[in-house]
């Protein structure tokens, strides 16, 4: 620490006298700066010392070279210690400049002192010295110039170094060695001329720079083992090229080291240097990639592209030595792939910078047609564009670029205007499938030399293929950089010819790319629509502004998709612009789009209102005024992603209105403001944000949903982060401006931005003991980085008792909270809240650290635990249970920054080592006995196997354990439900030894990471090892894998912490625990169901999970090859299959190694050897080594073949299933080994041989999960192709399936036509038929092939010829072909094919197919294997063929099967059309819907056949989806038998008790009757339909039921509540109110898509009869249907007198006076707690929606008679108990301290529920009051007037706010405004 003995020196010589205080400041701000470990604090120090430093330098200046001496050597220090930043030294080096100006002689002496004794220390530089070197070295002038004058003796001390680190262990001398060799290349590339004598002259070559060369090529060669350091070896030898005086000499050394790296030579000529071969250790490959690297990166370009002098022809280095090597590592070295093409596009750059100079060397073209190295370079870019590797297809990008640009330049040279290369890659990019991602990196680098027009002419189904690149997450970047670049060349060529006006290019545009974008934006799916709005659009504004235009004329629709799509082009709009006309029209579109149902539209116009381009632009008052609608109803949003793009957005909005406020307090008016505005921008600023706060603090009641607290946590969250001038140190970004202080003294001036209040702090403690650890863990986080501390004493208290009970529940929920709680108090006390808790030790000499305290509390708390649950376990676990003291540990020990601080302190080692090995020991003992316990059946004190209990040992024991506990002799029952006593046990064991793993592992990550010099660990060797032994107890003798994951999780960050300490004993740990767990996976076993390997694969994967990333990964391929080993050994002649076997345990532990997030690609090269074993593995005896070979064998499919295709990209409609995985050509690129495997299964599997092969199947499962590839000459798929081929003649029908399957995937697209004719003409004549089975198979492969053009109408005209070999064979249909399955596989193989058919053979075929279905004759003697296939396939066929041809004919015939006796015909019908498999035919789908309702009464009255009937009303309804299309049919077809329809299904819906899917479609069918149905019988019908309404919308009701009612509410609902808002139908009113009633209810339903489809409801009610709904019309979302609904009910039935009674239904009656006295109560917890029917209702912020409402409709009473005796009926009724329960709160709160139980209180929700709901009906019963009996009158039954009650009401309602249980009066008023928002309908 000189730099800390250099400062308290400099202190001394300028504090006592005050000889410079500018000097003594800035070594104080020195010390802060070395002191801080946040970035910004330490830029923050450095930039007061050196305004401090300049200071002091005018100030020295008078005084002489003595009074500047202390300070400049103390500046000095600071800077050869600030080695780790270089921003940091470069701000010192300033600091030394300004103080040395004038004394720089001075300076020299004292830098000179200072840099002789880093070398005069010691021989060998330690790495803080090398680290200082190197920065002086580049950093430092002067330090170069000190380095330059003793070269020599630095040379000595880097040999000397890397001497002694190669020799060093490699575990510690990494980063050692790393620093050595920075140090030479540095050297050598600062000081070159200097460094050449050395080498190249032999009157002055030194022996000490030989020695340093010999090191670095042993260096190079492997001698360290760190890749890092051997890659930047090679640019330090190549930086010693450099310095050669002549380039042939440098090249002629540059050769010499290439040819060590090829082939090695007894010795190394370089320059005079010479040494000798056998220093340099055997090569392992990698050096030639280290030495190639080196050269290219840095080698002077006269040295690459000089003539070699050894060679006969014109040679040089880049060409004749650099390539080859290049073109070998690509090729060879496959497990350093990315830097292999890194170099191979390095070299490629050097080629460009070197051009002229090599044609001048060559004397021709070096890149002609038929040259060897164009072909070379083509080849090396297009067999590797699909390389999976992360980074690689950069380089492949920049390669395909550099070489088109390198091409260009060599035509140009020499006046070659063929340039074939274009028009040939071109042709190759069209050729490849659009999947292929290797096409899209070619085509961007093309489109520059070939021109847009001729790319879009050639390549027409571009747009389209870009469209679903852009629904292909691995595809999109790559298609938009396609879009991209052939944009830029339109308007590139635009701009060199005569232009026009701008304009007429947009229409240019438009004709190839609106339909694009438009498609892209208008898209459901979403990550179409982001990609198309984040990656095109604002590229097209940009560079097209006129493309605004049509863009906005395209998107004029006010559908959601064009709502969706014009609200991106407005946001891209505003993006460039930075302004947005929000007025007028376009005010209301967004406004309407703010409370539309989709949640995309809200957001993205949220994202336009918040953004903008400049966080100085102020907020119009139109955004803040519809943020202020928007926010209140989007808070309990269900999605995640949804409520953290509401917050980003926000915290957008809440920057602008900070920093433009801050701009108009500091005199400078905002961008974007009015001229003249005043303060009223600012008060708008200050009023949102209070707003804002009110509205989050508000919402976190515990009456809210999960939903709910969560956004308004993240929206308190981002407005203290925003408007609090709370520094966070840690963070780099999102500090508060220096000058917020100023905002903020004049908002408090305001009255308002009072964060820290009670009530927000009472609100956030509420949150801390929420169920979900997310809603607690956030409000923490708050609590403690904002509010100050310490916590006002009587909440501590209450709150650290409220802790101690939470941490002794046996839910899991309660006793996280409680350690939570305990993690908040710590943090957020001081040591007089630490006396009045009583964990202060009053004897201490002096104070201890809190963390010490409460650890120590919490370490005896569970001791205490520990002994009551060894005298009974049973008992403990109900009431003590360990955990959650376990979890509190936890949190407090790892996650509170200051016990981490407090633990390396020296003064408390001693104290925290005798803590922590207690902790350790007391963890062992708890392990041991709860592992013991679960194990033994006597209990935990008997002898315990060394093995994992089964499942069933683990039952009896606790079973054990159950009685004794009890006190009984024997069992109660033997049911088969685990009981209470029996989950208690299993919680309490389970829970805790997850935490103890986590404990454990934190403790060993924190205290052994690398810390700043101090005292050693606080924990000692034997409490790791004790740890150690733990963590191998509970992974060896456990099979629950809740508990092993959990424990997994600390075990690797153990085993990590382990493996990275300088220590050699620590790190033998880990390799000591995998070799015994290895030793006891062989041992023997127990015997177990399930969980045959226990915890032996986790064991496994966290040790080497742990290990350090690098190319030689010891323990990962020590594991891997005993696994193997073990997995491959021959079962024992007597194996039993009760017991768990080795060879099973072996390959479940290669299964986790697989699976495992944590080792990538480290994995891969033992790939093959795993894929061998998984598939000789399936051939086992054993039952259990089969089933984990095939575990195994999916696994290492999904790690090959990557990621799947997300759920939205595979809806995205493409209509072809190969968008997934690689190329076969790709695939065995990257893993060259399988290919040979999987083609060995493959040839095995030859006709003939053994028909049953278990491994064949999943290799065709894997082949089948490739994609095509390019057609390729030397085509990878070539040698599978004939195997796949005959496997179309296996006996196994899923071996022929999956055959073919593989077959498509593997076969070219070019390819595809030759090998379909080729099969067509392979399936035989009548009568030669010799084998079903291959000729079935055929059939399939031809169907396979088929697929991916059967919805393409361009290759109809292709598939021709093969149609004609189908139609020659279409006996293979007819009855003279036996096999019904082969006539289905024909059939089905045809159908793709219908519209290539001759139009004769078609109507043939279809004539002949319908002939078929009539001819079949009903009876058993009809019956044939295979025949239903046939006829379902036949309908399907007919069907389509309908759609197809849209014919009368054709029609006809297909309605006509409907009537076909036969049951299998029918059902294939019906689901065809539901499945929508022929496409959209609007002719077919009429008449299929009137044939369905004609026939519809004759189904309902024969429903015998209930699958029959769901499946007939599920197709009628899907057909009937269009309600104008249905009412035109239904009206014409069917009046006469609708009510009869309706009898029936109402019947059975009411009697018959259908299932749950039944009664959907019977309830949706009878809503659709209902539309046609009106008059007094009409009216009967709907009463019966309401009421099974209402028994469906309950909330008990299953979600089917009430998605069911939530549809027929939106279909017939509308209808009837329309009819009564006229004087049509008044009868119908009080239906009408409980319909409206039913969508409320279901407006709050927890399923997202039922109240989707009930806020459809409320939009619909509000429509005008007969306006068009679904392109017309926005359906809004459920929180704004709910107002509309409430609005409705007040505008047009409040004059009913049910409404008021109907509204009240919403209120819930609570007993608060019980629910109150239960919480006193304190009753022990129990393990389970009654789940809500539904959570996510919210009756509480119901009753807050609704009472403006119930207000409202009591004015009306004032007018309306029926209204006033509603309300005095329900005054009458309720009065007196809503009076008694306000007094019950005044005397309970009205004492000072209500009690103990407060605290728990405040986190009740049932509390808080029934607080709101009465103080709600308090409110209404006032005005009730008021309206029937005057203020002032005394009402009868009361004996109060409503003036007396007021006052009662907001003196109750002070008492509930300072307790945290009720908003204050006043509070929040405005937050919510009856009514829906404007445009909101």
């Amino acid at each position: 620490m000189g730099a800390e003995r250099e400062a308290q020196a400099c202190a001394a010589f300028y504090g006592p006298g005050g000889l410079c205080p500018a000097a003594l400041s800035c070594v104080q701000s020195l010390r802060r700066f070395a002191g801080s470990s946040a970035k910004r604090c330490r830029d923050r120090s450095l930039e007061e010392a050196l305004e401090l430093a300049r200071a002091a330098s005018e100030g020295l200046g008078p005084l002489g070279d003595a009074a500047a001496r202390p300070l400049l050597r103390c500046l000095l220090a600071f800077q050869a210690e600030a080695t780790g930043s270089s921003s940091a030294f470069q701000k010192l080096e300033q600091m030394v400049a300004a103080l040395a100006a004038g004394r720089e002689a001075l300076l020299s002496r004292e830098l000179a002192a200072l840099l002789d004794g880093l070398l005069g220390r010691a021989e060998v530089l330690p790495p803080g010295d090398l680290q200082s070197v190197c920065m002086f070295i580049e950093e430092s002038s002067l330090g170069r110039l000190h380095w330059r004058q003793n070269l020599a003796p630095l040379l000595r001390r880097l040999a000397a170094t890397l001497a002694w680190v190669l020799r060093s262990p490699p575990a510690g001398a990494g980063r050692w060695g790393y620093l050595a060799v920075k140090a030479c290349l540095q050297l050598f590339q600062a000081l070159p001329r200097d460094v050449a004598p050395l080498a190249w002259s032999e009157a002055e070559r030194s022996e000490t720079l030989r020695s340093v060369l010999g090191l670095l090529l042993q260096v190079v060669t492997g001698q360290a083992p760190n890749k890092d350091t051997r890659l930047l070896a090679g640019t330090a030898l190549s930086m010693l090229v450099n310095t050669a005086p002549r380039p042939a000499r440098g090249a002629s050394a540059a050769r010499a080291l290439c040819r060590l790296a090829d082939q090695g030579v007894e010795e190394l000529r370089f320059g005079e240097l010479t040494v000798e071969a056998t220093s340099i250790l055997e090569p392992d490959g990698l050096e030639r990639l280290v030495l190639t690297r080196g050269l290219l990166t840095c080698c002077k370009t006269d040295i690459l592209s000089c003539q070699l002098e050894s060679f006969t022809h014109q040679a040089c280095l880049l060409l004749d030595v650099l390539f080859p090597a290049v073109c070998t590592l690509c090729k060879e070295q496959k497990d350093c792939q990315y830097y292999c093409f890194q170099v191979f596009s390095l070299w490629l750059q050097r080629l460009q910078e070197c051009l002229p100079e090599i044609w001048c060397l060559k004397g021709s073209r070096i890149l002609a047609e038929d040259s060897d190295l164009l072909g070379q370079l083509t080849q090396l870019v297009w067999s590797n564009a699909e390389t999976p590797v992360e980074g690689v297809s950069e380089f492949i990008h920049s390669s395909f670029r550099l070489l088109l640009e390198i091409y260009c330049l060599e035509c140009r040279h020499f006046e070659d205007q063929e340039r074939p290369l274009y028009r040939q890659m071109l042709q190759r990019v069209i050729s490849m499938p659009w999947q292929a991602k290797a096409r899209y990196v070619p085509l961007c680098a093309i489109v520059p030399y070939v021109g847009s027009e001729q790319v879009l002419d050639a390549y027409r189904d571009l747009p389209q293929h870009l469209l679903s690149c852009l629904a292909t997450n691995r595809l999109c970047p790559a298609a938009a950089e396609v879009y991209k670049a052939v944009v830029q060349q339109q308007r590139t060529e635009w701009l060199r010819g005569p232009r026009g006006p701008e304009e007429a290019l947009a229409e240019r545009w438009a004709l190839h790319w609106l339909p694009l974008l438009s498609q892209a934006l208008r898209s459901p799916v979403p990550i179409l629509q982001s990609n198309a709005a984040n990656h095109l659009l604002p590229w097209t504004l940009r560079l097209l502004p006129a493309s605004y235009a049509p863009l906005a004329a395209e998107f004029g629709g006010r559908d959601a998709a064009a709502l969706r799509a014009w609200v991106a082009l407005l946001r891209a709009h505003k993006s460039i612009t930075g302004t947005l006309a929000a007025e007028g029209e376009t005010r209301e579109r967004l406004s309407r789009c703010l409370h539309a149902g989709e949640e995309g539209v809200r957001l993205a116009a949220l994202e336009l209102l918040c953004c903008s381009p400049s966080t100085s632009r102020a907020l119009s008052g139109t955004e803040v005024r519809l943020l202020r609608e928007f926010l209140p109803l989007n808070l309990n949003g269900d999605s995640s992603a949804f409520r953290q793009l509401l917050q980003a957005a926000v915290k957008k909005a809440l920057v602008r209105l900070r920093d433009s406020s801050l701009a108009r307090l500091r005199g400078r008016a905002p961008r974007g403001a009015e001229p003249g505005a005043g303060a009223e921008p600012l008060a708008q600023a200050v009023s949102f944000v209070e707003w804002l706060l009110q509205l989050s603090v508000s919402s976190l009641t515990p009456g809210s949903n999960y939903q709910r607290k969560k956004t308004a946590l993240l929206l308190l969250a981002v407005v203290l982060e925003t408007c609090t001038d709370t520094w966070s140190p840690e963070r780099r970004k999102g500090q508060p401006p220096k000058t917020m202080a100023v905002l903020l003294s004049y908002a408090r001036h305001q009255g308002c931005w009072d964060f820290f209040s009670q009530p927000n702090l009472l609100a956030l403690l509420s949150c801390l003991q929420d169920s979900t650890n997310e809603i607690r863990d956030l409000a923490s986080e708050l609590l403690v980085r904002y509010f100050p501390a310490p916590l006002p004493e009587p909440v501590a208290l209450a709150l650290f008792q409220l802790a101690q009970e939470a941490l002794s529940s046996p839910r899991v929920q309660e006793a996280e909270a409680g350690a939570v709680l305990m993690e908040t108090i710590l943090q957020k006390s001081d040591s007089s809240t630490l006396r009045s808790l009583s964990l202060e030790a009053g004897a201490a000499p002096t104070p201890q650290p809190r963390g010490l305290c409460f650890a120590q509390h919490l370490l005896r708390v569970l001791q205490a635990q520990y002994a009551a649950a060894r005298q009974d376990l049973l008992q403990a676990a109900a009431t003590k249970p360990m955990h959650g003291v376990i979890a509190a540990l936890r949190r407090c020990l790892l996650q509170v920054p200051e016990v981490a601080v407090s633990m390396r302190a020296a003064e408390w080692a001693q104290s925290w080592q005798e803590f922590l090995t207690s902790l350790v020991a007391t963890a062992r003992d708890i392990t041991s006995f709860l592992l013991g316990a679960l194990q033994s059946g006597q209990g935990p004190s008997s002898d315990q196997q060394a093995t994992a209990p089964s499942f069933a040992d683990m039952g009896n024991a606790i079973g054990s354990l159950i009685m004794l506990g009890k006190g009984q002799g024997q069992r109660e029952d033997d049911s088969v439900l685990l009981s209470e006593e029996h989950s208690l046990i299993l919680t309490c064991c389970w829970v805790s030894v997850k935490e103890i793993g986590l404990l454990l592992g934190g403790l060993a990550e924190l205290l052994l990471s690398p810390a700043p010099a101090g005292p050693a660990s606080p924990l000692p060797l034997a409490s790791l090892q004790t740890a150690a032994e733990v963590f191998r107890e509970i992974l060896l003798r456990c099979r629950h894998w809740g508990a092993v994951e959990g424990c997994s999780v600390g075990f690797t960050k153990f085993c990590a912490a382990l493996l990275n300490h300088a220590e050699a004993e620590l790190r033998a740990i880990p390799p000591a625990m995998l070799a015994q767990g290895l030793e006891a996976l062989s041992g023997p076993r127990s015997s177990s169901i399930t969980r045959r390997a226990a915890g032996f694969p986790m064991l496994f994967l966290c040790i080497v999970s742990a290990e350090a990333p690098a190319p030689a990964r010891p323990l990962l391929a020590r594991c891997i090859e005993a696994l193997l080993a073990l997995a491959a050994s021959a079962l024992p002649r007597d194996w039993d299959q009760t017991l768990d076997l080795p060879q099973a345990c072996a390959l479940h532990a290669l299964q986790a190694l697989v699976r495992g997030a944590g080792l990538g690609s480290a994995l891969l090269p033992h790939a093959a050897p795993m894929m061998a074993l998984a598939l000789r593995g399936l051939g086992s005896p054993s039952w259990a080594v089969r089933n984990a070979a095939i575990q195994l064998f999916s696994a290492l499919a999904a790690r090959l073949l990557g990621q799947k295709r997300s759920r939205a990209e595979s809806r995205r409609g493409d209509g072809d299933g190969d968008g997934d995985g690689v190329s076969l050509q790709a695939f065995l690129g990257q893993h060259p080994r399988l290919g040979a495997l999987l083609l060995g299964e493959l040839a095995a599997a030859a006709p003939g041989g053994p028909p049953l092969r278990p491994a064949l199947q999943p290799v065709l499962t894997l082949l089948a999960q490739l994609q095509p590839g390019a057609d390729d000459p030397g085509s990878a798929s070539a040698p599978f192709v004939a195997p796949l081929l005959r496997l179309a003649a296996s006996p196994l029908y899923a071996v022929r399936a999956t055959a073919a399957k593989a077959l498509a995937a593997l076969v070219p697209p070019p390819r595809r036509r030759r090998l379909l004719l080729r099969l067509a003409r392979q399936l035989p004549a009548p009568g030669r038929a010799r084998s079903h089975n291959a000729l079935h198979g055929r059939l399939l492969q031809l169907r396979a092939l088929l697929e991916p053009d059967a919805h393409d109408r361009a290759a109809a005209e292709a598939l021709r010829p093969v149609a004609r070999r189908l139609e020659a064979r279409a006996w293979l249909l007819t009855p003279a072909q036996r096999c019904p399955l082969v006539r289905a596989a024909f059939l089905q193989a045809l159908a793709p094919l219908a519209a290539s058919c001759s139009p004769g053979f078609a109507a043939r075929l279809r004539l002949t197919l319908a002939a078929e279905l009539r001819s079949r004759e009903p009876g058993p003697a009809a019956l044939q294997v295979g025949s239903a296939v046939l006829h379902q396939t036949i309908a399907c066929f007919l069907c389509s063929e309908a759609a197809r041809l849209a014919d009368e004919e054709s029609i006809s015939s297909a309605c006509s099967l409907l009537q076909e006796p036969n049951a299998d015909v029918q059902f294939a019908l019906l689901s065809w059309v539901i499945k929508e498999e022929g496409g959209k035919c609007d002719a077919l789908e009429k008449a299929l819907r009137i044939t369905l309702l004609e026939n519809l009464q004759s189904v309902l009255q024969d429903r015998r056949n209930k699958e029959f009937l769901k499946l007939y009303l599920e197709a009628l309804m899907h057909l009937c989806r269009n309600l104008t299309s249905w009412s035109e049919d239904a009206s014409s077809k069917f009046q006469g038998s609708s009510s009869t329809c309706m009898e029936i299904l109402l019947l059975m819906m009411e009697t018959e008790e259908p299932g749950p899917d039944l009664l959907f479609q019977a309830l949706y069918a009878t809503s659709l009757l209902l539309t046609l149905r009106s008059g007094d019988e009409a009216q009967l019908l709907v009463e019966r339909w309401c009421v099974i309404l209402e028994k469906c919308s309950k909330c008990v009701s299953s979600e089917v039921l009430r998605l069911a009612a939530a549809r027929s509410l939106q279909l017939a609902g509308v209808d009837v509540v329309q009819r009564c808002q006229g004087a049509a139908c008044p009868s119908l009113v009080p239906v009408a109110l409980r319909l409206i009633n039913v969508g409320i209810h279901l407006l709050q339903d927890e399923e997202q898509e039922v109240r989707h489809e009930a806020s459809n409801f409320a939009s619909l009610v509000h429509r005008v009869p007969g306006e068009q709904v679904r392109d017309g019309y926005i359906f809004v979302q459920a929180n704004t249907g709910l107002l509309g609904l409430l609005q409705l009910l007040l505008e047009k039935f409040g004059d009913h007198p049910e409404t008021f009674s109907s509204l009240l239904q919403h209120l819930p009656l609570m007993d608060l006076r019980g629910i109150l006295e239960e919480l006193k109560a304190n009753k022990a917890s129990s393990l389970y707690k009654e789940d809500e029917p539904n959570v996510f209702a919210e009756p509480a912020v119901l009753s807050q929606l609704l009472l403006p409402f119930l207000l409202q409709l009591l004015e009306k009473a004032s007018v309306s008679c029926p209204l006033r005796e509603s309300a005095l009926c329900w005054l009458e009724a309720t009065g007196p108990s809503i009076l008694r329960d306000l007094q019950y709160c005044k005397h309970q709160w009205s004492q000072e301290a209500a009690g103990p139980w407060w605290m728990k209180a405040l986190g009740c929700a049932k509390l808080h529920t029934a607080v709101a709901v009465l103080l709600a009906r308090a409110k209404l019963l006032v005005r009730a009051l008021e309206v029937v009996h005057g203020s002032t009158a005394t009402a009868p039954g009361l004996g109060c007037s409503a003036h007396e009650l007021q006052q009662e009401l907001a003196l109750v309602q002070g008492l509930l706010a300072r307790h945290g249980l009720a908003p204050g009066p006043g509070w929040g008023d405005g937050l919510r405004e009856p009514g829906p928002p404007s445009g909101a309908a």
